[in-house]
């Protein structure tokens, strides 16, 4: 009996056990199947493969990047999935879906495209959502209000986008938020200061904007920063002095602004600070006396690009995490100060003093850096370091690659300054040294020029005996059927979005989102044949689109390359991609991009960007683009039966690739030469209007 009266709590226990699970399996049941019918909806809206999401399988167990919590999905991270061949033709952000994922706490899309605006879902349907990931999803529009509702998210990441606008205030009520990225997109506007009220942000990364106005004090009052990024904007006003109060701060770039004023004194207080990054802002002033001494925790200080003046302290040497540190281009002067030991330097660290005001004896060695840079200031005496691991050049030392004499007399003479050239050759003999280089530079631009001459010469003379022997074998070629003078608009398939051997047919919607509907910001030019567009396609592929419309162009600007790319095909050929005629009057083609233009952009190219000054191409590449073309043309002139003529050969059709290679454009004016008359000489020697 007393078994028995032990047995029987035992079974009462298990029964209840079994009942609560019955039940709370039915209800799994009945949320499940109303997520899954959810889960495919967006498999389909997405164009997702099968082999990630199984329709026949459990989501919450095979699918890939599915997290379930008792049977409820929680988490979805489509980045890194790949979409089917319809869904790569077709993306869109679609996601209306996901209204049914009533516990969804998060959502990643990062890396996957979504074309389109952000859905107000987001904020307004899905109350649980914690994380929201959408970085480089080639997302344009606003950022719509409707996220200021999202009570609960922690981590919104919208960076790499082409996002506009400006940033709404009501993300300053996200009290729960601890990381924001919004950088890389085209914000304008200012920052808001309701983002003071962020009390528990950690991360505030708003770089690569277009941001403008001052940079908000209530900014300061961010017990919890960590890092604050505002970089590359258009920032300007004063640093805020409250800043110091940041204390957990270890990351502050405020570089590529227009700020304007001294460092805060108070900045030493930042006592946690690992990155300190001001580059290119217009800060003048002195450094705070104890400034480096007080930061010990700093790693990389960049402040160069300022106009900063007045001496350094020398304790930046001994930092003990330094591992970069930067302030060439501004205006300190002074003695460079000496470490006090060589183990008191920052061991792999690296030093930039370059371009400032720095003179006198070195009263250190410059082998104990792992490398450093004091080139352009007015540095004297003998260094014995080797050019390894330091840069030393435009300075008054006694080595060659310095500034004048008359340079470094001037700048000490007008500081009361004693100059000592003691060791220094000769001022005469500097004169006839640097007569000598001027002429053999001279000489080798003689020579060079010669040289090109000579071997122009002998390329020509290879293409004509190549002419004579096409001229020969002319007759045994094949007929390739060309663009015939007669036949100026060639007969398509009655097909027109299939033209065989013309690349493959795009869609006019994918076009116009690959081209932001063919705004003027990547309008490249209007051609005689058609208006030129830069754009990027579902992938990120870089592509050139011209824009024919009928109404403006005759339709020979597009039949005719259509035509040609069908029955020729050469290496010099600018790619053809692809093409769209399903537009009524847009008629577009796809070509390759060329990253280097065209030889009337690229012969002569900016080398700095503070001056105007240019730089041509080397003998090398023009021997080498001189070459390419003619190569295209002889296959025009010579291979083909009959010859063809390109009507519109100019620098800016003679397109080059990553490597300078020719690439030959604006086909669309070839015509045939067979059965000359005077008139069709004329016509093939000059182009159409």
């Amino acid at each position: 009996m007393g078994a028995q009266r032990n047995v029987l709590p035992i079974l009462f226990l298990a029964l209840i056990s079994f009942l609560t699970h019955s039940v709370l399996t039915q209800r799994v049941t009945i949320n499940s199947q109303t997520e899954r019918r959810a889960l495919l909806d967006l498999r389909s809206s997405l164009g997702l493969r099968g082999k990630d999401w199984p329709i026949k399988t459990d989501p919450c167990t095979t699918w890939t990047g599915i997290r379930c919590q008792n049977g409820t999905v929680t988490n979805i991270t489509v980045s890194g999935l790949r979409r089917t061949r319809i869904g790569r033709l077709y993306p869109r952000f679609n996601v209306d879906s996901l209204v049914n994922l009533t516990r969804l706490i998060s959502f990643n899309a990062s890396g996957f495209p979504l074309p389109g605006s952000i859905p107000d879902l987001f904020g307004n349907r899905l109350v649980h959502l914690e994380v929201l990931d959408l970085r480089s999803c080639n997302i344009s529009g606003s950022i719509p209000s409707s996220l200021g509702n999202s009570f609960r998210l922690s981590s919104l990441y919208l960076s790499n986008n082409n996002l506009a606008g400006s940033i709404p205030s009501v993300l300053g009520e996200l009290k729960n938020l601890k990381s924001l990225d919004l950088s890389i997109n085209s914000l304008t506007g200012s920052i808001p200061s309701s983002f003071g009220s962020l009390i528990n942000i950690e991360k505030l990364q708003l770089s690569s904007n277009y941001l403008s106005g001052s940079i908000p004090l209530s900014l300061s009052s961010l017990k919890a920063l960590k890092v604050l990024n505002v970089s590359d904007n258009n920032l300007s006003g004063s640093i805020p002095v409250q800043f110091s109060n940041l204390s957990k701060l270890l990351e502050l770039d405020l570089s590529k602004n227009s700020l304007y004023g001294s460092l805060p004194v108070e900045f030493t207080m930042l006592k946690s600070l690992q990155k300190m990054i001001i580059e290119n802002n217009e800060l003048d002033g002195r450094l705070p006396v104890d400034l480096f001494s007080n930061l010990v925790e700093l790693q990389v200080v960049d402040l160069s690009g300022n106009k900063l003046d007045g001496n350094v302290n020398g304790s930046f040497w001994s930092m003990p995490n330094l591992t970069f540190f930067d302030v060439s281009n501004n205006n300190f002067s002074g003695h460079l100060p000496a470490p006090s030991s060589n183990h008191s330097v920052a061991p792999g660290a690296v030093f930039n003093l370059s371009n400032n005001l720095f003179y006198g004896t070195l009263d250190f060695s410059l082998g104990m850096f792992k490398f450093i840079d004091v080139s352009g200031n007015y540095l004297q005496g003998i260094v014995n370091d080797g050019d390894r691991n330091a840069s030393v050049n435009m300075n008054c030392f006694h080595r060659p690659n310095q500034r004048s004499l008359d340079d470094c007399r001037i700048f000490y003479n007008e500081r009361g300054l004693h100059f000592d050239n003691s060791g220094a050759p000769p001022s005469t003999a500097a004169k006839s040294s640097s007569g000598s280089r001027r002429w053999i530079f001279i000489l080798a631009g003689v020579l060079g020029g010669l040289g090109f001459i000579l071997v122009l010469v002998l390329v020509l003379v290879l293409l004509l005996r190549r002419y004579n022997t096409g001229l020969m074998n002319q007759r045994r070629s094949t007929d390739i059927g060309p663009v015939r003078e007669s036949d100026s608009a060639p007969q398509l398939p009655k097909d027109p979005t299939n033209v065989s051997g013309s690349g493959d047919p795009f869609t006019y919607e994918q076009l116009l989102r690959a081209t932001g509907n063919f705004s003027d910001t990547n309008l490249i030019k209007h051609g005689h044949s058609g208006d030129l567009f830069r754009g990027i396609l579902e992938g990120g592929i870089p592509v050139v689109i011209k824009k024919v419309n009928s109404s403006s162009f005759k339709k020979e600007s597009y039949t005719t390359e259509l035509e040609l790319f069908r029955k020729l095909s050469h290496t010099r050929f600018i790619p053809l991609l692809g093409h769209c005629l399903e537009h009524e009057t847009d008629k577009l083609l796809v070509y390759k991009y060329m990253p280097n233009g065209d030889l009337a952009n690229s012969f002569y190219r900016a080398i700095n960007s503070d001056d105007d000054s240019l730089k041509s191409l080397d003998w090398i590449t023009r021997l080498k683009v001189a070459t390419g073309a003619a190569e295209g043309l002889c296959y025009l002139h010579h291979e083909c039966n009959p010859p063809l003529v390109h009507r519109d050969i100019q620098a800016s059709s003679i397109l080059l690739d990553d490597k300078f290679e020719v690439r030959l454009g604006s086909l669309s004016e070839v015509h045939c030469q067979e059965g000359d008359t005077h008139q069709k000489v004329l016509t093939r020697l000059l182009r159409k209007p």
